[in-house]
Order: C-alpha cells, then sequence, then structure tokens
C-alpha cells in the first residue's frame, strides 16, 4: 500500500496502544464500500434505506450522549498554555497523550483498525494537506469518502517521505467521561477518542481543516477559514466568488447553494457554489487571495431543510448519502421536523424507540423524531449548482468576504469595511445572539470572531494580528462586508424575506467591489445608497428599507461596552490595531473611548 517508513511506523504504534484484532488498509475503491457496507448492514452499524425511493442511501444512529461536538472536551494541546489562549480550552501534550492513551489502551480488542488516507482537497493542489486517520469505525470510513479524496492515490502522491497529518480515532465504550478530542498543533497530530458522532471523529473535518490547519496556514503563510464560498454571475456573464463566515443558525448552507428569485433569475443572475463550509486560501502572484474548498461532501444539519428553504441540499441528498439521527419511517425512508410533507403516523425515532406525532415526554415536553442536530453527509458532486470549477487544484479568486451574525436590532441589512483594517476589526467583534431553539439566555450576544471561535487552532489574538499582515501582503485584497438578515421590526417580524432574495445584497456586494454601487457612510462603515439595491419583483416599502439599513447610536455604544469586555480578555497580546478601531468606532460615535 505505501512505501512511506514514518507511516508504517506510526501505524504499527497505534496498532500496539489500540490492539485491534485487524488491520485494513483503504483503497477507495467501489469493492471496498459495498463490503464494508454490507459489513455494517449485518452489525447495525448502518440501516440500508429504501434502494426505490433513495438509492445508495443508508442510515446511522449515535448514542443518546454522543449527538453533537463536545466543545467542553476539544482541547489545544501546546507546549504554552498562552499559545492556546483564552478562548480554547487547554491542555499540556503530556497530560493529553497521558489521558488518551489510557483510554485508548486496549480499546479496539476485537475490532478492526482502518487505515485511512485522505487528502483535504484535490491531490496533488499546492492547497492540498495529506492526512491519515486510523479509526474503528466503518461509520468513519464511509463518511470520510464522502468528505474527503480518499484512498490509494493519495498513499500515491504522498511518497514514500511526504509529510502527513496522523488522526487516530476510536469509538472506545462511547463513554462522556472517557472522551476526549484533542488536537497537537505543534506535533500535526489528533487524537479523538470515546465518540462516535461526525463533528468529532471525522478528522478531515473541524479537527483538520479549521484548528490545525490554521496553525499550519499561519506558519506556511496562508489562511485556512470556516468559509463558504459561492460564485455570482452576473447578466454580463462576468463571475465575481465571495467567501463567507457565519455561525450556526445564520444560514450558511442556504446561502452557499442559493437559489435566485425570478425576477432576478430572469435578468440572467446564476449562484453556483464552490464549498459551504471550508475555505483555504493562499496569495497568488496577481496579489490576490485564491481559494479552494478542501472538501468534496457536505455535512448538513438535516431539520429546516425542505424544498422550499433549500432545494439544492434536497435535491443532493436523494442519493448515495448517510442520514443520521433522523426518523425512520416504516418503508425504509427519513424524516425530519421542518422537512417536506407531514409527519409519518408511525415511525422509530432518532433514538429507535417507537414515535408518533405528538408524544410527549413525562415532563410534557414534544417528543421529536430528528435530533435537533440530525445531519446527512452527501457527496458535493450530485449538488445542481456545483460549479463546475469547484475542484480546481488553483482555486478561485476572492473578490469580497462576508461576516455575518443574527442581530435584531444592531446591524443593518449590509455594511462594507472602511478598509482592510477596519475590516479585520469587524470580523473579530461578529457576534450573534441566542434564539429560542439555542441553550441560554434569549438575545445574549455570543461573540464569534469570524465564526472561528471553536476552530481557531491557536491564541485568537495572533490569528487577528495574522489577518492584520495578511492584509499588507495582499495588493488586490477582497473587500469586507457585514451581512445581517435578521434584523427584526417594532413587532418583532423580519421585514427582510432573506433565503433567495439575499442575491439582491450580494448583487450590491459585487457592484461595490467592481465600483458600480452607490453607498452612503456612516459611523460603522459604507450601506447601500437609496435605490442602490435591485429590488425588482419585491416589494418592500423604500422606508422599511430605510429601517433595515439604519444605524442606531444607542444600540452601538451597548454593543461596544460588551466588545471591549471581550477584548479586553486577550490581555497585551491583542493587536493595537485592533484597539486603534475600537477607539475610531468610539470616536465616529461621538462618545469619545479609551481602553
Amino acid at each position: 500500500m505505501t512505501g512511506n517508513i514514518k507511516l508504517k511506523n506510526w501505524v504499527k504504534e497505534c496498532a500496539e496502544l489500540c490492539q485491534p484484532d485487524n488491520i485494513v488498509w483503504c483503497d477507495g475503491s467501489e469493492a471496498e464500500k459495498e463490503r464494508l457496507e454490507k459489513q455494517a448492514f449485518a452489525t447495525g452499524e448502518l440501516i440500508q434505506l429504501n434502494q426505490e425511493k433513495l438509492p445508495g442511501c443508508a442510515y446511522h444512529r449515535t448514542a443518546t450522549n454522543d449527538v453533537a461536538r463536545t466543545e467542553h472536551l476539544t482541547f489545544i494541546c501546546t507546549r504554552r498554555k498562552e499559545d492556546a489562549g483564552p478562548t480554547n480550552n487547554w491542555m499540556s501534550p503530556e497530560e493529553g497523550y497521558e489521558r488518551a492513551g489510557a483510554i485508548f489502551r486496549g480499546s479496539m480488542r476485537g475490532r478492526t483498525m482502518y487505515v485511512i488516507p485522505f487528502s483535504m482537497g484535490p491531490i496533488g493542489s499546492p492547497f492540498s494537506k495529506i492526512g491519515v486517520e486510523l479509526s474503528d469505525s466503518i461509520y468513519v470510513v464511509l463518511n470520510m469518502r464522502i468528505m474527503t479524496n480518499m484512498g490509494q492515490a493519495v498513499l500515491n502522491a504522498l511518497g514514500t517521505d511526504g509529510k502527513f497529518t496522523k488522526a487516530l480515532h476510536g469509538k472506545a465504550e462511547r463513554d462522556i467521561n472517557k472522551r476526549l478530542i484533542l488536537q497537537f498543533p505543534e506535533d500535526n497530530t489528533i487524537w479523538s477518542v470515546g465518540s462516535g458522532y461526525g463533528g468529532n471523529v471525522l478528522l478531515g473535518k473541524k479537527c483538520l481543516s479549521l484548528r490545525i490547519a490554521s496553525y499550519l496556514g499561519r506558519q506556511e503563510g496562508w489562511l485556512a477559514e470556516h468559509m463558504l464560498i459561492v460564485g455570482i454571475q452576473d447578466p454580463q456573464g462576468r463571475m465575481t466568488y465571495i467567501a463567507g463566515a457565519f455561525p450556526s443558525a445564520c444560514g450558511k448552507t442556504n446561502l452557499a447553494m442559493l437559489v435566485p428569485p425570478e425576477a432576478l433569475k430572469a435578468k440572467g443572475f446564476k449562484v453556483v457554489t464552490i464549498g459551504d463550509d471550508i475555505a483555504w486560501m493562499r496569495i497568488k502572484e496577481d496579489g490576490r487571495l485564491w481559494a479552494v474548498n478542501p472538501e468534496t461532501g457536505f455535512f448538513g444539519v438535516v431539520p429546516g431543510t425542505n424544498w422550499q428553504t433549500n432545494p439544492n441540499a434536497m435535491a443532493t441528498t436523494q442519493k448515495n448519502t448517510i442520514y443520521t439521527n433522523v426518523a425512520l419511517k416504516p418503508d425504509g425512508t427519513v424524516w425530519w421536523e421542518d422537512g417536506d410533507g407531514p409527519p409519518p403516523a408511525e415511525a422509530q425515532d432518532w433514538q429507535g424507540n417507537y414515535w408518533r406525532p405528538g408524544m410527549t415526554d413525562e415532563d410534557g415536553k414534544t417528543v421529536t423524531g430528528a435530533h435537533p442536530n440530525s445531519r446527512f453527509t452527501t457527496p458535493a458532486s450530485q449538488c445542481p449548482c456545483i460549479a463546475p470549477n469547484w475542484q480546481d487544484p488553483e482555486g478561485v479568486p476572492i473578490s469580497a468576504f462576508l461576516f455575518g451574525g443574527r442581530r435584531a436590532r444592531l446591524a443593518p441589512l449590509v455594511y462594507q469595511s472602511f478598509n482592510w483594517q477596519h475590516g479585520v476589526f469587524v470580523g473579530a467583534t461578529m457576534a450573534s445572539e441566542r434564539t429560542a431553539a439555542q441553550y441560554g439566555k434569549l438575545g445574549e450576544v455570543r461573540r464569534d470572531p469570524m465564526a472561528m471561535l471553536p476552530f481557531c487552532g491557536y491564541n485568537m489574538a495572533d490569528y487577528f494580528g495574522y489577518w492584520l499582515a495578511t492584509g499588507k501582503k495582499l495588493t488586490n485584497p477582497p473587500k469586507i462586508f457585514h451581512v445581517n438578515w435578521f434584523r427584526t421590526d417594532e413587532r418583532g417580524k423580519l421585514p427582510w424575506p432573506g433565503f433567495g432574495e439575499n442575491l439582491r445584497v450580494l448583487d450590491w456586494i459585487v457592484k461595490r467591489c467592481r465600483d458600480e454601487a452607490a453607498a452612503e457612510e456612516t459611523p460603522i462603515g459604507y450601506v447601500p445608497a437609496p435605490g442602490a439595491i435591485d429590488m425588482s419583483g419585491l416589494d418592500i416599502p423604500a422606508k422599511v428599507m430605510e429601517k433595515l439599513l439604519s444605524v442606531s447610536p444607542d444600540d452601538w455604544a451597548d454593543d461596544l461596552k460588551n466588545i471591549k469586555e471581550f477584548f479586553t480578555g486577550f490581555g497585551d497580546r491583542l493587536p493595537g490595531e485592533i484597539w486603534e478601531e475600537y477607539r475610531a468606532l468610539n470616536d465616529r460615535f461621538g462618545n469619545g473611548a479609551s481602553r
């Protein structure tokens, strides 16, 4: 399979620790896929779905204590605690290896260890990184087939002395008290033990693509970001690529697969998807940032996804998809809340129990058929709007960054930063307010800079500094914008319709990148001038649009206090330029300011 001695020795070391009965090197072939599926169906690790209605699809359940990323059990293991920073959980490498090693020891007895060679990014691309995941889960193997370039071709590219990320995963007992997700950036290593949930065990996903890659990117001079990449083609046939960072529950996947409203579609607008979650970016000879999506699949949240909210996602998942923790209908198909069609009269819920609509638990709370964080894993190549060049090894040029959040009153529908440094400040202050569906106080502001708070593999103050330094190297930097699809009116309603209509805002952003759209200056940045957003076919009164784009000094005064508190937590490590922008924003509101 490989002549790479370092890889062979590492696999041997991990096998001695975990003691599997067998070791299988994965080649990524169709025959291997069929063999593994057959084994998983026989043991119940997977359930084969109705092959007439959902060809190639399978169903998986996780343990009831293992249904989401466990951020409190996720650690950055650096030699110095300050290098992990105040927003990460920290553990020393020595303690991490010792604690996780004790759980790994002998945990694969009676099981098979699968060796999964994978490439994040097109094999051979200058953007790409190779990893090898060892896992005792067929579910992991089959998901990694979807989410990455996986198999013998990767080993061929690795060669006899190539570098790779060492990623060890074991289900162990799936006991939350024996669960750790550890990143060792300085060792280019990931250890995940005690979980079977995708976000914790598909180690090419957040663990490598963001936590390890953000660290590697800083060392090597590139960016790894939690961003979608989308292409907007205007009526003149010009394509512009935008990358966007959004916290959870802010419409990121819907935006990545946006369907143009009829009025703009008739004018010739077209939207194509490069990626829905991760962007790796490098500065090229033209002084621009070029980006690739290092993944080959989508790992999306199912509830709320339907033919109205995201028809492209629905079309993508009709075949060759692994569904996790949804409701299983008697006919071998699946269902979830806020999906399409009426709920089944009866089904098995995500835990495998009998379920029918309207059931309540002992506390009178409604029992859902699907878990709120139920997922689909599906090949990106099946997406109807996937761009023809989505796996171009050279990437695509990024003209604009979008930072977004869910703010009921504060942020206008869209505004543009004054310059790169101000744009980094806009990204660094990104926040969303908790919704009724999220744990915590309703309306509480959650800071999530660049949507990277849970995913930055090093001190976030240094991360801001690296963004600032990157801007100084760019001769043609992307313009930076902030969007807010969730601004409410006096009645708490959403006057902006969102979904496909967001293309109208993207159109203004693209035109600003080309110096073709009018804007007005405000203390926070540039907002669209009256009439600058194409509203053809959409009936929203001018006064409503004026309110959607308004900036309230009182609301921003309150937010600035929150921002100051957040930034103070980084101590002296926070770049001075960030405090400069903070003071400048205060001054523009006429408050005067100091740290």
